[in-house]
């Protein structure tokens, strides 16, 4: 059975958080050669009876869709991690339970990221999407762009509001959910859910009991009752890098969370590199806007977070868009996968390079390194004084945000 890639999702609320902010990251583990892209989809109507194309099967679209900031392999129409204009972010990780997951086709952990975000405008409607859509078209179909092998998974989520987040773990179509309100959480590659249940499948005590994996002498403990042995642990070391922090936790410090390589929370192995990274702030306080910064490239060790928020007619950045395909894309056309095109977007080119300078080098590179810092710390401090400001925030100062601070990037860069 395949390992899931080890990816790390982290919440922390105040008391632990700075400035009754909510702070939301995750970095996103995937095979090292895959391309995340940076795509941001406007709140649309659609018409009665109209469906919608997700990564391998088509559903039904809904008659209203909320206006979605995304991070996703490119290659497919979900999203590993994202927000919406309503201050919910959902990110998704690949777990395997004892009930090996589905090779056909149906909806991946990844569409159902994007689903709970264009449909839920809150952490709860998000859940209610996803179990719903769980429920009818069921999850499964290759996680990887592979035309070799099948890589299936079951699913978990961390879905967050400026209120409470939901740690919502799954096998098949059953899944349970805990609610958290305060302190920090993480959670990674395999299952967390333990005693404390909020929410849950109607027939999940009845199912299990049925395979003969529980029975009502014991307390219902979700991580045993469907891990495999041996096989469930609480992320500590990610749990443990952010309590450090005390309660001070703000982007800043889920940033250096998130680059950490002695912890493994930031990912370089032989398969799996973190490929993009998120870090959301959601102040609990409706009148402030939430900021949601992303890499948009490999490695958050050697990229930078760049911030992005939601106002009307925000500027699209092709940038860190990969070249779209069409029909003729190996992704969508029968057997999938049997071509790899080039899926690189320019900042993962232009990243690409500073790389291998790097690692050519060191002192060249340490010096563009330095500055490109510098550069987020820029936009950290810029985006600490909207959240602190008195005045409402005027639209037009952040509508090209996500797009100057990628344009400034690929400058310095060249």
């Amino acid at each position: 059975m395949a390992a899931a890639p080890p990816s790390y999702c982290f919440v922390a609320f105040p008391p632990c958080s700075k400035d009754g902010l909510v702070v939301f990251g995750k970095n996103s583990a995937r095979p090292r050669d895959e391309v995340q892209e940076v795509v941001y989809f406007a709140a649309a109507t659609h018409d009665p009876g109209s469906k919608v194309e997700c990564t391998y099967i088509e559903i039904e679209q809904v008659p209203k869709t909320h206006a979605v900031v995304l991070s996703r392999p490119s290659w497919l129409w979900g999203a590993e991690m994202g927000a919406n204009e309503h201050g919910v972010c959902v990110a998704n990780e690949a777990v395997v339970t004892r009930e090996p997951a589905s090779e056909s086709e149906a909806l991946l952990g990844m569409d159902l990221v994007r689903l709970g975000l264009e449909r839920g405008a809150t952490a709860r409607e998000a859940l209610d999407v996803i179990v719903a859509l769980l429920e009818e078209h069921g999850q499964g179909g290759n996680y990887y762009e592979d035309g070799s092998s099948c890589h299936a998974f079951q699913s978990a989520f961390l879905i967050v509001d400026r209120n409470e987040a939901w740690i919502l773990e799954t096998s098949g179509k059953y899944w349970a959910a805990e609610k958290i309100t305060e302190g920090v959480k993480c959670i990674c590659n395999q299952l967390s859910l333990t005693t404390k249940i909020d929410a849950e499948h109607p027939e999940l005590r009845n199912y299990v009991r049925s395979q003969g994996w529980w029975n009502e002498d014991t307390d219902f403990n979700f991580s045993e009752v469907f891990s495999l042995a041996d096989d469930h642990l609480a992320c500590s070391s990610g749990r443990e890098s952010l309590e450090k922090q005390g309660g001070d936790v703000s982007a800043q410090t889920m940033i250096d969370v998130l680059r950490d390589k002695d912890s493994g929370v930031c990912v370089d192995s032989e398969s799996f590199l973190t490929t993009a990274s998120i870090v959301s702030v959601l102040p609990q306080d409706p009148s402030f806007p939430c900021v949601h910064y992303f890499t948009g490239t490999p490695d958050p060790s050697r990229s930078i977070f760049k911030p992005f928020i939601f106002v009307d007619d925000v500027k699209l950045v092709p940038k860190v868009q990969s070249p779209s395909f069409g029909d003729d894309d190996p992704a969508k056309k029968i057997p999938r996968f049997q071509e790899k095109p080039d899926r690189r977007h320019e900042l993962y080119k232009a990243h690409e390079w500073a790389r291998s300078l790097l690692e050519s080098d060191q002192d060249k590179g340490q010096k563009l390194m330095r500055i490109m810092l510098d550069l987020e710390k820029q936009g950290l401090e810029a985006m600490e004084d909207i959240l602190t400001r008195t005045e409402i925030l005027d639209p037009a100062e952040v509508v090209d945000l996500f797009y100057d601070c990628v344009d400034t990037e690929l400058k310095f860069f060249k």
